[in-house]
């Protein structure tokens, strides 16, 4: 059996050694005489597991001591509700809308008090990161928050906003461990696992101690509370048992490959390749401006629809999936994240040349 080459914005490609590891696994895992998704989350083996995965996301990520790592359900569309429910104390934060993830977070926070549009990058259909030096924030704002990544539209944030003292949120989830962070920049930092890191179903939030207390919102859910979840160290009801268990033999996988500084690299090389060819393309074009470019996600368009649509079609059959863009944006994205092979970028390039030669 040939493996495509997946460019998936999510449910996204896993390293290969990573998956047959769990299909060598999957009936009996370490002698346990069971599968992991059929294993007690208050089992010591699925225990040893969940602690595994976390330690191995600290040492990654080099986080300090005062923040907690938590293993949540409901994926980051979920998480843009807890956020103003466990921090909006004077009922006011600021939120930088850099695309329809930002933009989703943004409206869930009006429901919970005033939530203010800092800065948007709306006028130009999401295509670069608006300057975020000087932004009217006021004493009276909870946070700040941003989507550093921009999946649909392959913007990110290359520096962070100057929040001027106030706590910064930010949503990871198409960035997360795909190059190193210093974790203390923020209050929260948090990714839905589906698109660099693991299979669907979880979402990782690294939260500053002093931010998990009792005091939220009137009317949050015991469950939504991150205190609920930090005391009982993820396990105060059934976790996503086996994408935690993924997520761990991708941590394992990232440190054998030399930790996030060597993603980086990588990840750098890879974009290139597919940049530098789009930049000399006389068919193919990006849709971000230079200074605000994914290194995950890179959309591009032809500027024809029915050019794209034949694209998307051919690469299909030459074994190069999920290649069509956002249905708001059109075009096509490829999305290569870690597990993307530069092989297969390599490839996706002889074929675009080959289409331009054909079509152009």
């Amino acid at each position: 059996m040939k493996r495509v080459y997946n460019f998936s914005a999510g449910p996204a490609v896993l390293p290969e050694e990573v998956l047959k590891e769990a299909a060598e696994e999957m009936l009996d895992y370490k002698g346990s005489g069971m599968s992991v998704m059929e294993m007690s989350h208050r089992s010591k083996v699925y225990d040893t597991i969940i602690k595994e995965a976390e330690a191995d996301l600290r040492e990654l990520m080099n986080i300090p001591d005062n923040y907690k790592v938590l293993f949540l359900q409901g994926g980051a569309s979920q998480f843009f509700a807890e956020v103003p429910m466990n921090m909006m104390k004077n009922k006011k934060a600021g939120y930088i809308v850099t695309g329809q993830w930002a933009k989703k977070a943004y409206q869930e926070a009006k429901i919970y008090g005033e939530a203010v549009e800092l800065a948007s990058s709306a006028d130009k259909t999401f295509s670069y990161i608006p300057d975020c030096s000087d932004l009217p924030i006021t004493d009276d704002m909870d946070y700040v928050y941003i989507c550093e990544n921009n999946t649909i539209y392959g913007t990110k944030f290359k520096t962070l906003p100057n929040t001027k003292g106030k706590d910064l949120v930010a949503d990871v989830s198409s960035c997360f461990l795909s190059e190193p962070v210093d974790v203390s920049k923020y209050a929260v930092i948090y990714g839905g696992v589906q698109k660099n890191v693991g299979p669907a179903g979880c979402v990782i939030a690294i939260i500053r101690d002093d931010l998990i207390t009792d005091d939220v919102l009137p009317g949050t859910p015991t469950m939504l509370k991150w205190k609920t979840q930090a005391d009982a160290d993820s396990l105060y009801n059934t976790p996503p048992c086996y994408t935690i268990y993924i997520c761990g033999k991708v941590f394992k996988w990232l440190k054998k490959m030399g930790g996030l500084e060597a993603m980086k690299e990588l990840n750098e090389k890879k974009a290139k390749i597919l940049y530098d060819f789009l930049d000399s393309s006389k068919l193919f074009k990006g849709t971000v401006e230079k200074e605000s470019r994914s290194l995950m996600n890179v959309p591009f368009v032809t500027g024809n629809e029915e050019l794209d649509a034949k694209f998307v079609k051919e690469a299909k059959e030459a074994g190069f999936e999920n290649l069509k863009g956002h249905r708001t944006v059109g075009g096509m994205r490829a999305s290569i994240y870690n597990a993307m092979p530069i092989e297969g970028v390599e490839a996706l390039v002889k074929f675009m040349k080959d289409f331009e030669s054909k079509n152009a």
